[in-house]
């Protein structure tokens, strides 16, 4: 029974996907939520605030666990690394309101169909639904299969026939009603958060209750200065944090706002055509597309017509993009999978804009919607922005263990500070409010600002130099990167790619090349007319709109793009249809021109494009264009030269891009629309190459070199050519002089034989055999001495990637550790390699222009756009400058920003523990004093009246002789610790400033070959903290030690500065001490007037010793406004501690001591100041002993990449040259965790 619970209370949400969550059933108990009720009450609010900041503690405390089916409230965890809780409230929808007015009832054929989800949630007979809402989607109870699923969606198993049968029509109006009361609004609802809301959600964070607890007690010591000045910075901190979430809230409300408010054509099953709101679209609905720059409300699957789609919003570039119909087949599979091509050709995505909608003859442009609200690509895209995945650095996981360790400090301090006091005997208001206060001294409440304010300064530097961060946070993480994956067109390479010249072929093989910079027009024929007609350009208000490339090969044909009119009657040819014609008559057929009629649109994975064209007065012909390896494979073997493979080699070698071409002619009568693509696309003519001209950004080959000078990864991942790849590697210098590329080819497993994978040297220059139908490269058989040695770089296609991570998976971090060129790889798959590089505990940076590199954008640690489209959202990181000279400045400014961060860390908590010492001491010193001030100095004060007034100490029987502690004001208990206005001196004037200045400092400009530490408990770290505390606590002790041993130490409060002796005015005024030099105060002592000076001029010497300047910052020097706050902060320091000026020491609580003291106490901070320093020079930041010191205990890197190539490094037959591996060898497979990273220390 207990298994039976424990398997129905427990169920994976999001099975697979990213967002994967574990969700947990509870029902509300009465009795627990009386209990914590009470407990509320009790505690005074302070329970609910700690449900508020663990939502899995109230669900246990308030609910029992229960099955999903019975439960009212779901806990949810997410299954990646972060483990995070939160709960939702099961919600109930009840159908009744229809059942009155559409006739519903439990037996209605709408919902006994129980094929689509909806009706499966619906319980019968009392018609409810049960769902759930997470991250703004919502989840029914599917009453079949026992389980939450999403809704909003048609079903991914509907084939296409069933889309075409039950949705061709449209929907019933009382199916439109039960969905949507089901799947609620198709709206992207963000609204604007209340202020109050942002306020409240601030202010309970944990850092700003601590500082509420520190007011308050600093109030109840009448500390109130320094309270009002944090109340102050947290006032304004709160403000300008509540501003800017208000101000984001209000940019994506106004962003997605339009999306809302749309009129939609619909067509209603009974009732036909009619115009509707947007919101009140539901899946399944059929849209009815007219005109032009229509938004889309919604995804939609396209079944009749074709559209013209700019696609900005989601690729990051706006080219328009063809969308073709979704053919009704007889196939059972699902329309997703109906043929290889990407599916996503015949979706309209929700936020794109239809450019221009063609119907098909006399019909109508008509689209199935898929997809409702945040189910949409945009809808994604938004809550990728609302609920952005947290980010797993160590150092702010560090950070919060260093907090615990200085509360775990605290509490000893605590426990000190009671022992004193309670064995004191005093009040126990007074023993609580000092060991409370023991707390605030240990954990500084300005920490988490200071460490803010070095983020801000750096995330303004970059903004200077055109780089936009929306994730500020990621910053730190740049100073961590170890290995940048670029794409290569538009980003390494420049965007436009200029026509270089063609190569044509006949039955003899290729002809001369043809250049375009000859300025002679390209002879016509089936080249120029591929050349002119294979693309998906569109003309829209006259000017010809479409991909650059595409663009490019139109222009340099000079032939023409007309819209056919009302007037063109071709067979089964769509009006306005894109016609294309050539400048004269003169030469080859087509004279007339071509109407395009039918596209098979280029997508990544297949690598080509086709389309169909009718001849004017002729017949039909199929074009084809592509990577010319996909090409080739799709034509008669006979019309492909037998130089086809050095031809492309002699291009590709020189960093030209390659396109081949082909076509065929087709039956006239065989209708368009009845033709596969696969029968289209076979036993083609090859005609040609055409070479486009593809150069390096001047700023690539510097940047690369600077990278790898700073030993920094480089790989390239790009959709293009290998053997182009392999050049661009070598000229950008990806790959240096004298290294070797080793080509790793994969090929699939064919009938009988198994998967299998060969390893085959590149060689320059040289031409080789052809050894694959897809790859074309120049191999050498030889083995060359230095390629043992660790001095190659792999190359591979997408394709070998995607077989070895299925086939070859114990080989494939060996692969990618000397992994550099990555051709021909899809979208997925780029971002499916980022993540395999993480594997390896890579801090992995990604830069790209946005069209194809989302996902590894996303995916990455730090992503770098290189586009200000709308998708550069997706990117932490986006550049205004189009090329990669932004990597090296974030990489520089990530490394500054760390290392500042490490510097006020270190700072903050030396400032805390020289307080934290001071304080103890003090309190200690007034414990000691406490138990012998009545005994020693009444008797002191005694003796010296009765000498004064000649009275025998034998004779003392008299009332008049005996005192106690109430008649000597000047001998009354003190309190030995800081007061209030040295508190405030050091909190405001020093520490605080040197936190807002300290962090000034710029980036070095040069990158050197070594990261900074990425962790807070690294060696040196924690090495330098403890050293100078202990350096801090042995000064202090001395100090105070020495103050008591001098021979004008005294434990009145009085000072020993020369003075003019007056006459005795009271009976309680010690002889020889003049009144105007007694002090009043209860914290004035010469323990307290020494511990003082020391801390303060302590704390100014560490900012300097600690502020880091070479080799990740630029020097402290030149941090002008540092320096001259220390110089300041120092020169008033010294003012106080050498001027004599009564009213000033009265106000700080301090006696005046002998000048020798003074300067006694200058040594002591002196010697403190060299010693510290010479340890954090020659201990510390001594690279070369620390790497003499790992050697000497035999430490070596945990990370995963370091451990493979410490393994490599010893293996003598890696890499296997000229060796062929199969799937069914022996091998051991190969995982380890994402983004959890061991990087080294040092």
């Amino acid at each position: 029974m207990g298994d039976h619970l424990e398997k129905s209370q427990h169920a994976l949400l999001n099975e697979g996907d990213e967002n994967e969550m574990e969700i947990f059933g509870y029902r509300t108990q009465g009795c627990r939520k009386v209990l914590c009720l009470i407990g509320s009450i009790l505690s005074l609010g302070m329970l609910p605030l700690v449900f508020y900041w663990r939502p899995a503690w109230r669900v246990w405390a308030n609910c029992v666990p229960c099955s999903l089916q019975d439960a009212d409230i779901v806990l949810l965890k997410t299954t990646d690394e972060f483990k995070m809780y939160s709960w939702k409230r099961v919600i109930w929808i009840s159908l009744s309101a229809l059942s009155s007015t559409s006739g519903l009832s439990p037996d209605h054929p709408l919902i006994t169909d129980e094929e689509c989800i909806i009706n499966r949630a619906i319980r019968k007979p009392d018609l409810k639904v049960r769902y759930i809402k997470v991250q703004k989607i919502r989840y029914v109870w599917n009453n079949l299969e026992g389980q939450f699923q999403k809704i909003g969606s048609l079903e991914d198993w509907l084939s296409s026939a069933k889309i075409h049968q039950k949705f061709g029509l449209g929907l019933t109006s009382e199916e439109q009603e039960i969905r949507r009361l089901i799947c609620g609004p198709n709206a992207i609802d963000v609204e604007i958060t209340p202020i109050w809301k942002l306020l409240i959600k601030e202010v309970l964070n944990p850092f700003y209750i601590f500082q509420l607890f520190s007011v308050c007690l600093w109030f109840s010591e009448d500390y109130k200065e320094y309270a009002l000045a944090i109340i102050l910075m947290s006032v304004i901190s709160i403000a300008l944090t509540v501003y800017d979430l208000r101000q984001q809230s209000v940019k994506l409300h106004h962003l997605v706002e339009s999306h809302n408010s749309i009129t939609v054509s619909v067509c209603e099953r009974k009732a036909g055509a009619q115009d509707l709101e947007s919101r009140l679209l539901v899946p399944g609905d059929l849209l009815i597309l007219t005109g032009s720059r229509v938004q889309m409300p919604c995804d939609a699957i396209l079944i009749d017509g074709s559209c013209v789609v700019d696609e900005g919003m989601l690729t990051g570039e706006s080219i328009p993009v063809t969308k073709t119909p979704l053919s009704e087949t007889a196939s059972s599979a699902p329309w997703k999978m109906q043929s290889e091509a990407d599916p996503r050709r015949h979706v309209l995505f929700c936020g794109t804009e239809v450019i221009q909608a063609k119907a098909a003859g006399s019909g109508t442009v008509r689209a199935v919607v898929l997809q409702t609200g945040f189910n949409t690509a945009k809808g994604d895209l938004v809550r990728s922005i609302l609920y952005p995945k947290p980010m797993n650095f160590k150092l702010y996981r560090d950070a919060i263990r260093f907090l615990l360790c200085l509360v775990g400090t605290a509490t000893i301090g605590m426990i000190y500070t009671l022992c004193v006091y309670v064995l004191s005997k005093e009040p126990p208001e007074e023993v609580v409010r000092k060991a409370l206060d023991v707390i605030t001294i240990a954990v500084p409440p300005a920490l988490p600002a200071a460490l803010t304010t070095g983020i801000i300064y750096a995330q303004r530097r970059l903004k200077k130099k055109g780089i936009f961060c929306i994730s500020p946070q990621r910053i730190n993480v740049c100073g961590q990167l170890n290995l940048v994956c670029f794409d290569k067109t538009g980003t390494l390479t420049r965007g436009g790619l200029d026509p270089w010249g063609v190569v044509p072929c006949d039955q003899s093989g290729f002809q001369a090349v043809h250049s375009f910079a000859s300025g002679k027009a390209l002879p016509q024929g089936p080249l120029c007319a591929a050349m002119a007609s294979c693309h998906s350009l569109i003309l829209l208000d006259g000017t010809i709109q479409g991909d650059p490339l595409d663009l490019k090969m139109f222009e340099a044909t000079k032939w023409e793009m007309t819209v056919s009119g009302k007037d063109f009657h071709i067979k089964e040819t769509l009006a306005q249809t894109t016609v294309v014609k050539p400048p004269d008559t003169v030469g080859q057929v087509p004279a007339e021109g071509l109407a395009i009629v039918h596209q098979f649109p280029f997508s990544s994975a297949l690598q080509r494009m086709t389309v169909i064209v009718q001849e004017m007065g002729g017949g039909r012909l199929a074009f084809m264009k592509g990577a010319p390896e996909r090409v080739a494979s799709f034509c008669q073997p006979d019309t492909v030269p037998t130089t086809f493979i050095s031809e492309l080699q002699i291009y590709t070698t020189q960093g030209f891009r390659v396109i081949a071409l082909a076509y065929k002619k087709l039956e006239v009568d065989c209708p368009t629309a009845t033709l596969m693509r696969e029968k289209v696309e076979s036993d083609l003519i090859f005609l040609g190459l055409l070479i486009l001209e593809n150069r390096l950004k001047e700023e690539t080959k510097p940047v690369l070199e600077e990278l790898t000078s700073a030993r920094i990864r480089t790989v390239m991942i790009t959709g293009d050519n290998l053997q182009t790849a392999i050049t661009v590697a070598r000229k950008s210098g990806m790959v240096s002089e004298g290294q070797k590329v080793i080509l790793v080819e994969a090929n699939e497993a064919t009938g009988s034989s198994s998967a299998s994978l060969s390893w085959k040297l590149v060689e320059e220059k040289k031409h080789g055999l052809f050894g694959s139908q897809d790859t074309y490269i120049n191999i050498r058989e030889e083995v060359p001495e230095n390629g043992r040695e660790g001095n190659y770089h792999f190359a591979l296609s997408g394709k070998s990637f995607h077989v070895i991570s299925q086939h070859f998976s114990s080989l494939l971090p060996k692969i990618l550790i000397n992994g550099t060129i990555f051709a021909r790889m899809s979208p997925g798959q780029k971002s499916n390699l980022v993540e395999e590089f993480q594997k390896l505990d890579y801090f992995v940076g990604m830069c790209g222009d946005g069209a194809n590199d989302c996902g590894a954008l996303k995916m990455a640690h730090v992503g770098i756009s290189l586009s200000e489209q709308e998708a550069s959202v997706a990117s932490p990181f986006t550049s205004k400058t189009p090329n990669i000279e932004c990597v090296p400045h974030l990489i520089k400014e990530g490394r500054a920003a760390l290392v500042t961060s490490f510097c006020m860390f270190k700072y903050m908590a030396l400032y805390s523990m020289i307080q934290y010492v001071g304080v103890l001491l003090l309190y200690w010193c007034e414990s000691r004093e406490a138990t012998c001030l009545k005994s020693e100095l009444l008797q002191e004060q005694r003796d010296n009246l009765l000498t004064v007034y000649n009275i025998s100490p034998n004779n003392t029987q008299d009332t008049c002789c005996e005192f106690s502690c109430s008649d000597f004001p000047s001998v009354k208990t003190k309190t030995n610790s800081l007061s209030n206005y040295q508190f405030l001196f050091q909190d405001l004037a020093i520490t605080t400033l040197i936190g807002v200045t300290m962090n000034l400092n710029g980036a070095n400009p040069k990158l050197v070959p070594f990261r900074p530490a990425g962790r807070l408990i690294s060696p040196p770290l924690l090495l330098s903290v403890i050293l100078n505390i202990l350096l801090s606590l042995a000064m202090h002790i001395v100090g105070f030690i020495l103050v008591q041993k001098q021979p004008w130490y005294i434990t009145e409060f009085h000072s020993v500065c020369p003075v003019r002796n007056e006459s005795v005015s009271a009976l309680t005024t010690p002889p020889n001490i003049p009144e105007k030099t007694r002090s009043n105060s209860t914290f004035a002592s010469f323990e307290n007037t020494t511990i003082w000076f020391l801390g303060t001029i302590n704390c100014i010497i560490v900012a300097l010793v600690f502020s880091k300047g070479k080799p990740f910052r630029q020097p402290t020097y030149t941090n002008y406004i540092f320096v001259l706050v220390l110089i300041l902060q120092m020169g008033v320091c010294l003012f106080i501690l050498f001027a004599d000026i009564p009213e000033l020491h009265r106000r700080l609580d301090l006696l005046c001591t002998p000048v020798l003291w003074r300067i006694y106490i200058l040594i002591m901070i002196s010697c403190n100041f060299a010693v510290s320093l010479a340890v954090e020079k020659a201990i510390i930041e001594n690279r070369a002993l620390w790497i003499a010191v790992k050697r000497c205990f035999g430490y070596q890197s945990k990370s995963q990449y370091r451990i493979w190539q410490r393994n490599l490094a010893d293996d003598s037959s890696w890499p296997p040259l000229n060796q062929t591996s199969y799937s069914d060898m022996q091998g051991v497979s190969y995982s380890n965790p994402v983004f959890e990273s061991n990087e080294e220390q040092l």
